[in-house]
């Protein structure tokens, strides 16, 4: 067993690397069992045969290895598929849309403007309309973190798609949302803002 988890760590990289990548996946399982075999088969023989020495009974007990070699391959091999088919939903959702599913069904399908901060709640704007979900503005940025948007005020969160232009009022900017809210910037965040192409 040691013999044998010792050649899979050392056959893997060479057979499932790109010098092999044309082959398909039956192939690629089987060459790295025959390869694993061959090491196995022999300490087998070596250590652990009482019988002398013959070629059928070498050819046999390689036969008996391959067997064993082609099972464990094999769930090593979908076992480390079904883990990367877990895996690729928790790297590839789109942050917008697990934030939406906090929200009524509804809202699941429509465009993320922003949210604004109310006490202890925060305004979800949407281009469905509003909704008022129980949540703080620190853990809905963190959430929101790969998402194509910033926080532009200590109470707002926009998403760059959400706003159409930018207003100048008494010297504040003021981002407008599809919807026609007004959002302001702080001068905290107006640096990140024009960075970010919201502001002039």
């Amino acid at each position: 067993m040691a013999v044998g988890a010792v050649a899979s760590v050392a056959v893997g990289p060479f057979v499932w690397g790109p010098r092999f990548e044309h082959l398909a996946t039956p192939f690629k399982i089987a060459m790295a069992a025959t390869v694993i075999s061959v090491p196995v088969t022999a300490v087998l023989l070596l250590f652990f045969s009482g019988s002398p020495w013959r070629i059928t009974t070498s050819v046999m007990q390689f036969g008996y290895v391959l067997v064993i070699s082609l099972i464990v391959t094999t769930a090593a091999y979908v076992r480390d598929a079904m883990m990367k088919k877990d895996e690729a939903p928790a790297t590839m959702a789109d942050p917008i849309e697990v934030f939406l599913e906090r929200l009524p069904v509804k809202y699941r399908t429509a465009k993320l403007h922003a949210i604004s901060s109310e006490d202890h709640y925060l305004r979800v704007h949407t281009s469905l309309g509003e909704e008022l979900i129980l949540m703080r503005l620190a853990d809905a940025v963190r959430e929101l973190a790969g998402a194509d948007g910033l926080q532009v005020h200590r109470s707002w969160w926009v998403a760059k798609s959400g706003i159409t232009d930018e207003k100048r009022v008494d010297g504040r900017s003021l981002l407008v949302l599809e919807s026609g809210v007004e959002v302001p910037v702080s001068r905290s965040y107006r640096s990140s803002a024009k960075a970010a192409g919201l502001i002039r």
